[in-house]
């Protein structure tokens, strides 16, 4: 292998290993909830503000990592981040609390925004147009097993040990990344680096909260994301301790529930250009909403851990449907701010997903129907928000004529790395 050819397989195992470090952040400690909380003497509600905790730092992260990424470039805050990460995963190893562990799951939330945010940047300074989305397709071929492996591994580590030693894991893995990272160029040359302030930014991040299509669009994404967090934070203590699946039962589920995310954005992808991205942004709201809804019925009806397990495979289906194609509407007219209304979409779907986690540990874990009923009452609000979306975007596209269309099939690709 030539020097070149290993330089470009280093840079996509970085990047690729620094997306997947946000969906690692949270879905491969899960299995591990319930050991957590009896370890630490916590609720579950109290064990559940860790996912929580991280979350909000990987939206409020995204923000910041962002515009400090165009101004100071790509390579010092990207060894910031993951250093930030490593040590805060180390030391979540050793948290004594679970008050502490939940402040230092916030810190290395920001570290793993740090990371993903300029992962794709990485990407946009270096590659365009097509060549851009071939290289998120090879990145999206690593990044995508993260949701299905990572309960499975974390499964595997609670088999032999506890949940300190996942988070060990993790630091360990930040700091391999770290090191790869460390042989990186810097992509984004002094020349390209934007000298906005503080009051610039806030002004296009103001400009683009008063697009109504924008905003419909990040609400019903970050709604039907926060369902799936409910089930995230709900589901091991009612699988594990309600219906009694040992830990890597649930890890197994888990991952199928995963490779049913990826299934489900595979399909889209190959059928956004015959029926377009609002269409099937509609399809995912719907299908999250009614296994929301069948979760709910089957809670309140006792229907066992089998019809459980459709109606949450259902449900997170669905977000299958709902992640890939928002970017690629919301992101539609907004080509100039790209990268901040990105921001603002992963900035809501997190914060969302982080009010999530708590609302279901507040009804206790001897029963589904907490759970259940938080899945649907944020996808009830998403089914309502998407309808008032697509009539205020119908008024909108008919003052600006009918051109531009849905044709925008790389950030569908690019966006389907996101999916957790």
């Amino acid at each position: 292998m030539t020097e070149s050819r290993r330089r470009r397989v280093l840079v996509l195992v970085v990047l690729a290993a620094c997306v997947a470090l946000g969906p690692l952040s949270t879905d491969v400690y899960v299995p591990g909830l319930p050991d957590l909380a009896g370890d630490l003497g916590a609720s579950a509600s109290a064990v559940q503000l860790t996912v929580t905790a991280c979350l909000v730092g990987l939206a409020a992260g995204q923000l910041l990592a962002g515009p400090l990424s165009d101004a100071r470039g790509r390579r010092g805050p990207l060894l910031f981040g993951l250093a930030l990460y490593t040590l805060a995963g180390l030391l979540c190893a050793a948290a004594p609390t679970v008050a502490l562990l939940v402040v230092l799951r916030a810190v290395q939330g920001i570290g793993g925004a740090f990371a993903v945010v300029i992962a794709y940047a990485y990407v946009r300074d270096r590659y365009n147009g097509g060549q851009a989305a071939a290289y998120f397709s090879l990145m999206l071929s690593v990044t995508g097993l993260a949701p299905v492996l990572a309960p499975l591994a974390g499964g595997l580590v609670l088999e032999v040990s506890g949940w300190r030693e996942i988070f060990i894991g993790l630091g360990g893995l930040s700091a391999l990344v770290l090191a790869g990272a460390l042989r990186l160029p810097e992509s984004h040359p002094a020349s390209r680096r934007s000298h906005a302030g503080a009051r610039d930014i806030g002004k296009v991040y103001r400009r683009l909260l008063k697009d109504p299509v924008l905003m419909g669009y990040t609400l019903t994404n970050a709604l039907v994301f926060a369902a799936m967090f409910a089930y995230i934070a709900g589901s091991p203590f009612v699988l594990q301790q309600l219906h009694g699946l040992s830990v890597q039962q649930y890890s197994v589920v888990f991952a199928v529930n995963g490779a049913g995310i990826m299934a489900a954005a595979q399909i889209g992808g190959a059928l956004v250009r015959r029926f377009g991205a609002h269409t099937l942004l509609g399809a995912g709201v719907v299908l999250s909403f009614t296994g929301s809804a069948l979760t709910l019925v089957v809670a309140l009806a006792g229907a066992g851990v089998w019809p459980t397990l459709v109606a949450l495979f259902l449900m997170v289906a669905g977000v299958g449907l709902v992640l890939p194609n928002v970017p690629a509407l919301a992101l539609e007219h907004h080509g100039a701010s790209a990268g901040a209304a990105a921001a603002l979409l992963g900035c809501a779907q997190f914060l969302l997903g982080g009010l999530a986690a708590p609302l279901v540990g507040i009804g206790g874990s001897r029963s589904a129907v907490p759970m259940a009923v938080v899945m649907a009452g944020f996808t009830v609000a998403a089914v309502l928000t998407f309808a008032w979306c697509t009539r205020t975007r119908t008024r909108t596209r008919s003052g600006r004529g009918s051109g531009g269309g849905e044709r925008h099939v790389a950030p569908v690709v690019l966006a389907a790395s996101e999916v957790t």
